[in-house]
Protein backbone atom coordinates (compact mmCIF):
# COMPACT_ATOMS: atom_id res chain seq x y z
CA UNK A 1 0.00 0.00 0.00
CA UNK A 2 3.02 2.45 1.10
CA UNK A 3 4.72 1.48 -2.48
CA UNK A 4 1.39 2.20 -4.30
CA UNK A 5 0.95 5.18 -2.37
CA UNK A 6 5.19 6.78 -3.41
CA UNK A 7 4.53 5.55 -6.99
CA UNK A 8 1.39 8.24 -7.39
CA UNK A 9 1.99 10.73 -4.85
CA UNK A 10 5.94 11.42 -6.09
CA UNK A 11 5.37 12.30 -9.78
CA UNK A 12 2.93 14.89 -8.41
CA UNK A 13 4.78 16.53 -5.41
CA UNK A 14 8.05 16.94 -8.00
CA UNK A 15 5.67 18.86 -10.60
CA UNK A 16 5.53 21.31 -7.43
CA UNK A 17 8.09 23.74 -6.51
CA UNK A 18 10.14 22.18 -3.73
CA UNK A 19 8.87 24.25 -0.74
CA UNK A 20 5.21 24.36 -1.72
CA UNK A 21 5.24 20.17 -1.94
CA UNK A 22 7.35 20.39 1.65
CA UNK A 23 4.15 22.33 3.09
CA UNK A 24 2.07 19.79 1.72
CA UNK A 25 3.82 17.10 3.25
CA UNK A 26 3.46 19.49 6.35
CA UNK A 27 -0.51 19.63 5.72
CA UNK A 28 -0.86 16.11 5.20
CA UNK A 29 0.52 14.56 8.43
CA UNK A 30 -2.07 16.82 10.30
CA UNK A 31 -4.47 15.07 8.40
CA UNK A 32 -5.88 11.80 11.21
CA UNK A 33 -6.31 9.11 11.68
CA UNK A 34 -2.50 7.34 12.17
CA UNK A 35 -2.72 4.03 12.77
CA UNK A 36 -1.01 2.38 16.09
CA UNK A 37 2.49 1.27 15.39
CA UNK A 38 4.02 -1.97 16.24
CA UNK A 39 5.71 -1.40 19.13
CA UNK A 40 9.89 -1.31 18.49
CA UNK A 41 11.84 -4.08 19.47
CA UNK A 42 13.14 -3.99 22.68
CA UNK A 43 16.95 -4.87 20.65
CA UNK A 44 16.60 -1.12 19.09
CA UNK A 45 16.62 0.78 22.03
CA UNK A 46 19.48 3.07 22.70
CA UNK A 47 20.36 4.89 25.64
CA UNK A 48 21.93 8.33 24.89
CA UNK A 49 22.60 11.77 27.30
CA UNK A 50 20.42 10.36 30.06
CA UNK A 51 17.34 9.53 27.49
CA UNK A 52 15.81 6.25 26.57
CA UNK A 53 15.62 6.33 22.18
CA UNK A 54 13.08 3.92 21.25
CA UNK A 55 15.44 3.40 17.86
CA UNK A 56 17.63 4.99 16.41
CA UNK A 57 16.65 6.74 13.65
CA UNK A 58 15.21 10.59 14.24
CA UNK A 59 13.77 13.11 12.02
CA UNK A 60 16.57 16.25 11.81
CA UNK A 61 15.51 19.74 12.14
CA UNK A 62 14.63 21.45 8.97
CA UNK A 63 11.54 19.02 8.40
CA UNK A 64 9.14 20.29 11.19
CA UNK A 65 10.41 23.70 11.13
CA UNK A 66 7.37 25.07 13.71
CA UNK A 67 6.45 22.01 15.29
CA UNK A 68 3.31 21.75 13.66
CA UNK A 69 3.70 17.75 13.20
CA UNK A 70 5.94 16.98 15.72
CA UNK A 71 3.47 13.79 17.54
CA UNK A 72 2.26 12.54 13.82
CA UNK A 73 5.99 12.06 13.24
CA UNK A 74 6.92 9.95 16.06
CA UNK A 75 3.67 8.15 15.53
CA UNK A 76 5.28 7.00 11.89
CA UNK A 77 7.37 5.38 14.19
CA UNK A 78 10.77 7.78 14.35
CA UNK A 79 12.57 7.07 17.53
CA UNK A 80 12.40 10.95 17.87
CA UNK A 81 11.74 14.13 16.37
CA UNK A 82 13.77 17.54 16.30
CA UNK A 83 11.85 20.29 15.64
CA UNK A 84 13.05 23.98 14.69
CA UNK A 85 15.15 25.60 14.08
CA UNK A 86 13.51 27.83 16.09
CA UNK A 87 14.53 32.25 16.80
CA UNK A 88 13.59 33.94 19.63
CA UNK A 89 11.75 36.21 17.09
CA UNK A 90 9.61 35.71 13.96
CA UNK A 91 11.78 35.76 10.88
CA UNK A 92 11.26 35.25 7.06
CA UNK A 93 14.51 33.92 5.85
CA UNK A 94 15.76 34.29 2.35
CA UNK A 95 13.63 35.24 -0.69
CA UNK A 96 12.08 32.40 -2.98
CA UNK A 97 13.11 30.29 -4.83
CA UNK A 98 15.07 29.05 -1.54
CA UNK A 99 14.83 24.84 -1.91
CA UNK A 100 16.54 23.26 -5.08
CA UNK A 101 16.44 19.83 -6.36
CA UNK A 102 19.43 17.83 -6.63
CA UNK A 103 17.39 15.40 -9.18
CA UNK A 104 21.03 13.22 -10.04
CA UNK A 105 21.93 13.12 -6.63
CA UNK A 106 18.63 12.57 -5.05
CA UNK A 107 18.85 15.36 -2.76
CA UNK A 108 18.29 19.35 -2.02
CA UNK A 109 19.91 22.60 -1.46
CA UNK A 110 18.73 24.14 1.22
CA UNK A 111 18.97 27.93 1.44
CA UNK A 112 15.71 28.80 3.27
CA UNK A 113 18.03 31.13 5.63
CA UNK A 114 16.41 30.21 9.50
CA UNK A 115 12.54 30.81 8.46
CA UNK A 116 11.21 30.86 11.77
CA UNK A 117 7.63 31.36 13.28
CA UNK A 118 9.08 32.75 16.56
CA UNK A 119 9.75 31.20 20.02
CA UNK A 120 6.42 31.96 21.34
CA UNK A 121 3.96 29.80 18.48
CA UNK A 122 6.61 27.21 18.57
CA UNK A 123 6.22 26.99 22.84
CA UNK A 124 2.75 27.08 22.40
CA UNK A 125 2.48 23.87 20.35
CA UNK A 126 4.80 21.85 22.18
CA UNK A 127 3.16 22.72 25.27
CA UNK A 128 -0.02 21.56 23.74
CA UNK A 129 1.35 18.48 22.82
CA UNK A 130 3.49 17.59 25.90
CA UNK A 131 1.39 14.81 27.48
CA UNK A 132 1.84 13.27 24.21
CA UNK A 133 4.99 11.54 25.55
CA UNK A 134 7.62 10.81 23.00
CA UNK A 135 11.08 12.46 22.35
CA UNK A 136 10.80 15.61 20.90
CA UNK A 137 14.63 17.84 20.98
CA UNK A 138 14.31 21.59 19.91
CA UNK A 139 16.95 23.38 17.62
CA UNK A 140 17.81 26.62 18.10
CA UNK A 141 19.31 29.27 16.19
CA UNK A 142 19.85 33.42 16.87
CA UNK A 143 18.19 35.87 15.01
CA UNK A 144 19.87 37.28 12.02
CA UNK A 145 19.45 40.91 13.07
CA UNK A 146 20.37 39.64 17.00
CA UNK A 147 22.95 42.32 18.70
CA UNK A 148 23.90 38.92 21.18
CA UNK A 149 23.19 35.76 19.40
CA UNK A 150 24.22 34.06 23.25
CA UNK A 151 21.13 35.85 24.60
CA UNK A 152 19.50 34.45 22.02
CA UNK A 153 20.58 30.59 22.62
CA UNK A 154 20.56 31.29 26.54
CA UNK A 155 16.73 32.46 26.12
CA UNK A 156 15.85 30.03 24.00
CA UNK A 157 17.03 27.58 26.31
CA UNK A 158 14.77 29.00 29.00
CA UNK A 159 12.01 29.37 27.07
CA UNK A 160 11.77 25.71 25.59
CA UNK A 161 13.68 23.87 29.08
CA UNK A 162 9.69 22.87 30.58
CA UNK A 163 8.59 21.02 26.71
CA UNK A 164 12.27 19.86 25.32
CA UNK A 165 13.86 16.37 25.99
CA UNK A 166 16.93 18.42 24.70
CA UNK A 167 18.22 21.43 22.87
CA UNK A 168 20.71 21.34 19.50
CA UNK A 169 22.43 24.57 18.55
CA UNK A 170 22.32 25.56 15.03
CA UNK A 171 25.66 27.40 14.16
CA UNK A 172 25.98 25.93 10.55
CA UNK A 173 24.32 28.78 9.00
CA UNK A 174 25.89 30.59 6.34
CA UNK A 175 23.20 33.05 6.34
CA UNK A 176 23.71 34.29 9.43
CA UNK A 177 26.57 36.75 9.42
CA UNK A 178 29.24 35.71 11.66
CA UNK A 179 27.30 32.85 13.32
CA UNK A 180 30.03 29.75 12.26
CA UNK A 181 32.52 32.03 14.04
CA UNK A 182 30.64 29.79 16.91
CA UNK A 183 31.67 26.12 15.66
CA UNK A 184 34.93 26.95 17.73
CA UNK A 185 33.18 24.86 20.63
CA UNK A 186 36.11 26.63 22.87
CA UNK A 187 34.51 30.07 21.49
CA UNK A 188 30.83 28.66 21.97
CA UNK A 189 31.34 27.03 25.74
CA UNK A 190 33.41 29.99 27.31
CA UNK A 191 30.81 32.13 26.18
CA UNK A 192 28.06 30.02 27.68
CA UNK A 193 30.06 30.05 30.56
CA UNK A 194 30.05 33.28 30.88
CA UNK A 195 25.78 33.23 31.42
CA UNK A 196 24.65 31.67 34.52
CA UNK A 197 21.44 30.34 33.40
CA UNK A 198 23.32 29.34 30.33
CA UNK A 199 26.17 27.14 31.19
CA UNK A 200 26.59 23.73 30.53
CA UNK A 201 26.79 21.45 32.55
CA UNK A 202 26.61 17.21 33.43
CA UNK A 203 23.95 16.18 35.86
CA UNK A 204 26.30 17.16 38.91
CA UNK A 205 26.60 20.32 38.34
CA UNK A 206 30.42 20.05 36.53
CA UNK A 207 31.14 21.93 33.50
CA UNK A 208 31.18 19.16 30.72
CA UNK A 209 32.52 20.21 27.50
CA UNK A 210 33.29 16.69 25.71
CA UNK A 211 32.39 14.32 22.92
CA UNK A 212 28.73 12.94 22.92
CA UNK A 213 27.15 9.41 22.85
CA UNK A 214 27.15 7.21 19.84
CA UNK A 215 23.94 5.39 18.23
CA UNK A 216 21.35 7.52 17.71
CA UNK A 217 21.68 10.07 14.59
CA UNK A 218 19.34 12.56 12.76
CA UNK A 219 21.75 12.56 9.55
CA UNK A 220 22.90 15.88 10.30
CA UNK A 221 25.71 17.59 12.38
CA UNK A 222 25.10 20.40 15.23
CA UNK A 223 26.25 21.29 18.76
CA UNK A 224 24.01 19.24 21.19
CA UNK A 225 23.06 20.24 23.97
CA UNK A 226 21.27 17.30 25.96
CA UNK A 227 19.07 17.17 29.18
CA UNK A 228 15.30 18.69 29.49
CA UNK A 229 16.11 21.60 31.99
CA UNK A 230 20.11 22.22 31.76
CA UNK A 231 22.39 21.37 28.69
CA UNK A 232 24.24 18.27 30.33
CA UNK A 233 26.85 17.95 27.06
CA UNK A 234 28.02 19.83 23.90
CA UNK A 235 28.91 17.15 21.38
CA UNK A 236 29.80 18.10 17.94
Amino acid sequence: MIGLLESLARPMLRMLDPEDAHRIAIHALKLPPFAKLVADDPRLAVRAFGLNFPNPVGMAAGFDKHAEVAHALLKLGFGFVEVGTVTPLPQSGNLRPRVFRLNRDEGVINRLGFNSEGAAAVLRRLAARAHEGGIVGVNIGANRESADRIADYVRLIETFAPVASYFSVNISSPNTPGLRELQQAKTLGEALDGRDDGKAQDGEGHDDLEQGEAGVGTFHSRVTLTCPVRPSTITR
